[in-house]
């Protein structure tokens, strides 16, 4: 639906007489700052690129060599610089590889943030003569350009998000040369309504905000968990266009349970344990209160939170402030997608998702939200109820099959205990394997943050599925806490399931020209366009049905063709067509439900007369490119 309209509206655009890209040719930006203290600010920073007269302007003329080195020449010396690198540590350890590349990202983002956005993630097909029908004229970088920055997407990402970034934030205080976002801590309390004047940007759009307790598949990593809300909101930049000087990662440290990181040396955050009940969520409405009166519109997006606190914080800011929590809702998203996807592989129709039996390993916040959304779904199909639609779902915990005959059990985890004797032969804390024999479920989930619990045992078991094409996803990452790896899928499992996994593994060779596809199911491919859509249209809160768009948005994206050779997602070099897509979604789910209420200019009556195509074309030209803007200086 949303390809459609897209394709159309890029073909409108290119008949019109003016440019299609308003960055194309940039207005000017103003700014307070002269000589050094320009070159100095990664935000406005050119490097060599600063033409005669600009710096003239800003006081820059003899501060610089004199050759004036145009964007394309950096990007290409970048580039040589990063492929020599690769050539010098070939053979080294991946994790040694994988921080080299980290760091020399690192500091081109430290010094130059367009640069840094242009060489790593932006430029995408949808930019591209073929899709939009451009003329020469109306395209910054020619063909070679287009096709060498495609292709860096799929080298880069790995390296600002998962999994290096996993490695950084383990590494954090050792790595740290320079700050980056903001740091509100327990020692602030009382002071953050004026700490958050001391961001430069007077206007922030997308926030990220982690409290460090439980990051990735880590744990508690205290104020190193910085990094995660860095590199989202570096895929927010590339992936949604959000320009770069409206986002803010922010840390809240309440301390660290780590007692490795308390005894390190260099450790950069408080020595203390972490904040609990009353004392803890007193520093997050403080935040969140200041956030809303210096930046009212602003998104705030919660990431690795201990389960307990995901849940609660989501629960109780959800229905006041623009906020959503991607470990939660986001996870969910794009496993919803991966699931319905998993019906069209199976040849079925997407109203048979309510007839799947579904066996879900992990009872955190992943695997708690995923649950949600899928009963959502099911409900919404079949017109049965929530109550009934639980009855195919079997959630595994640490401690086995979860039933109503638990002991303490998790308020969360509750609604979806199953009755005693629901299932001939399975008890309270039946294993893994047993729930598997016994169910033969069409899907097999792991968002459990255990490597390797889904052994060979369970893998062949899988073989005795309900499904002639069982789907097994292990979403838990970074790769060594994957529930399984694609070859031992395969290879236990057989050839004809469908696997998805939450980090990269390498497609496996099935033998016979056959190949085992392997669908990385990454959040990246819905947090943007939800962030996006969400800020476009002025929307009050973030709802239900606006993730359910998006979700069915990403689900819808594949062609039947590729979903029959087992591919679910979408390969990540088309990031940018897939956010369009998912944010237009977004936007008219928001428009749907009245909660949208305008962005900058653009009101929300004209947002309710916008057809489809003009959507697309509005979330379109409102992304952000990486080119350099002509400064001017105000005093």
């Amino acid at each position: 639906m949303w390809r459609a309209a897209r394709f159309a509206a890029s073909r409108r655009l290119s008949n019109r007489s003016t440019r299609p890209f308003s960055t194309a040719i940039p207005g000017p930006c103003m700014v307070h700052k002269r000589g050094a203290d320009i070159l100095h600010d990664p935000w406005f920073n050119k490097d060599t690129g600063f033409p005669l007269t600009e710096r003239d302007r800003l006081g820059l003329r003899g501060l610089l060599p004199p050759r004036v080195i145009s964007f394309e020449q950096q990007y290409a010396r970048f580039m040589e610089s990063y492929r020599s690198l690769e050539k010098n540590t070939k053979g080294q350890p991946e994790g040694v590889v994988a921080l080299a590349k980290w760091r020399i990202l690192n500091r081109l983002h430290d010094r130059n943030e367009t640069l840094y956005y242009r060489v790593s993630l932006v430029l995408n097909l949808y930019i591209s003569t073929t899709l939009c029908n451009l003329s020469s004229s109306d395209v910054v970088l020619d063909d070679a350009h287009s096709q060498a920055l495609i292709d860096n997407i799929q080298d880069f990402a790995p390296i600002i998000y998962t999994p290096t970034v996993g490695l950084v934030c383990q590494n954090y205080s050792g790595l740290f040369r320079r700050p980056r976002g903001m740091y509100f801590s327990a020692k602030d309390k009382g002071e953050m309504m004026s700490m958050i004047y001391n961001w430069p940007a007077h206007q922030v759009d997308m926030i990220v905000l982690t409290d460090g307790s439980r990051i990735l598949g880590l744990g508690d990593l205290g104020v190193q968990g910085i990094g995660i809300p860095i590199g989202k909101l570096d895929m927010y930049v590339a992936a949604a266009g959000i320009n770069p000087q409206r986002i803010l990662p922010v840390m809240l440290d309440v301390g660290t349970n780590n007692q490795k990181l308390l005894e390190d040396r260099l450790y950069l955050g408080l020595r203390q344990p972490r904040l609990e009940g009353e004392e803890y969520i007193s520093i997050v409405d403080e935040f969140m209160e200041a956030v809303h009166t210096r930046w009212p519109k602003a998104i705030v997006q919660f990431e690795d939170f201990q389960m307990k606190w995901a849940f609660e914080t989501l629960q109780r800011y959800r229905r006041r402030f623009c906020t959503f929590n991607d470990d939660i809702q986001g996870t969910a998203g794009v496993a919803l997608a991966g699931l319905l996807g998993a019906v069209r592989a199976q040849g079925r129709p997407l109203s048979d998702f309510a007839k799947q039996k579904i066996v879900v390993v992990g009872a955190g916040s992943a695997g708690l939200g995923v649950l949600n959304m899928a009963v959502q779904a099911v409900a919404r199909m079949s017109g049965n109820g929530e109550a009934a639609a639980k009855n195919n779902f079997f959630l595994i915990d640490k401690d086995g099959l979860v039933t109503k005959e638990r002991n303490k059990i998790d308020p969360m985890a509750a609604p979806f205990a199953k009755d005693p004797g629901a299932i001939d032969g399975l008890r309270e804390g039946a294993s893994l394997l047993e729930v598997v024999k016994k169910v033969k479920p069409h899907v097999l989930l792991g968002l459990s943050g255990v490597g390797g619990v889904f052994n060979h045992e369970v893998l062949k078991a899988m073989r005795e599925s309900d499904s002639a094409k069982p789907a097994i996803f292990a979403m838990s990452n970074p790769t060594m806490n994957a529930e399984c790896t694609a070859e031992d899928a395969f290879k236990h499992a057989g050839e004809n399931i469908v696997f998805g996994s939450g980090s990269p593994f390498d497609n496996v060779d099935l033998g016979n020209g056959k190949v085992g596809h392997v669908n990385q199911a990454n959040n990246m491919y819905l947090f943007p366009g939800i962030g996006l859509g969400a800020l476009l249209s002025g929307a009050r809160i973030i709802s239900d049905g606006m993730l359910q768009a998006a979700s069915e948005c990403l689900a819808s994206y594949i062609t039947d063709e590729d979903i029959q050779k087992g591919i679910l997602y979408p390969s990540i070099d088309c990031i940018r067509d897939i956010t369009v897509e998912v944010g237009a979604a977004v936007l008219q789910a928001a428009v749907a439900e009245e909660l949208a209420e305008g962005h900058c200019e653009v009101g929300p009556k004209e947002l309710m007369n916008m057809c489809k195509e003009e959507i697309v074309e509005y979330v379109t030209r409102s992304m952000w490119f990486p080119v350099y803007s002509p400064l001017v200086h105000e005093k």
